[in-house]
């Protein structure tokens, strides 16, 4: 039963994007359209369960044990640029169409605090491994859920008379905003 409170306060109530404002630039950047933020969304889902995986072990194994702890910023960050290298790497190699919609948001997958935050949300909350696992996987999906969200209206937004003033990204500011409100009604904000 905790897993799936740990899964669903990752990926609603406590969602990266709309509760705490982790990896914005993906999230306006890539949600113009539900193919790409949904490609987006999978490869940010499988570089934030493998990260919690990783970082899980590489802190519970080598820093804490060795008294390394102050490294934990440095070591989760070469993680990460790593792991993210590989999965660019693999999506090149298995399908250049999605490599090429996908853009300089792949590589920005790096530098999204979004996945730096997991990994140190992890270790403050004192997860087990386990827990660790299931916390990427919700975050991954909680991502991917505001993508989806916010590319499905933008989507609809293209047809609406939108005044000039709000067009681009006026609107898609508004939009986000009024999704983020929404988003804390999951966890009692009101």
């Amino acid at each position: 039963m905790e897993l799936i409170l740990i899964f669903i306060s990752a990926a609603v109530v406590n969602n990266f994007v709309l509760s705490y404002f982790l990896g914005i630039c993906p999230f306006v950047g890539v949600s113009k359209r539900i193919s790409s933020a949904v490609s987006m969304g999978m490869a940010v889902t499988f570089v934030m369960t493998i990260t919690a995986v990783v970082t899980w072990l590489i802190y519970h194994l080598i820093l804490v044990p060795f008294k390394l702890e102050i490294l934990e910023y440095v070591t989760f960050i070469l993680v990460i640029a790593s792991l993210v290298q590989l999965v660019e790497m693999f999506i090149q190699k298995i399908s250049q169409p999605l490599y090429e919609v996908l853009g300089i948001y792949l590589p920005l997958i790096t530098t999204n605090c979004a996945i730096l935050g997991l990994a140190l949300f992890a270790v403050l909350r004192e997860y087990t491994f386990i827990e660790s696992i299931i916390f990427g996987v919700g975050a991954g999906a909680g991502f991917t859920l505001a993508l989806v969200i916010m590319a499905g209206i933008r989507e609809e937004l293209e047809l609406a008379e939108v005044p000039g003033i709000f067009q681009g990204a006026g609107i898609t500011m508004i939009v986000a905003g009024c999704l983020a409100l929404a988003f804390m009604g999951f966890a009692g904000i009101s």
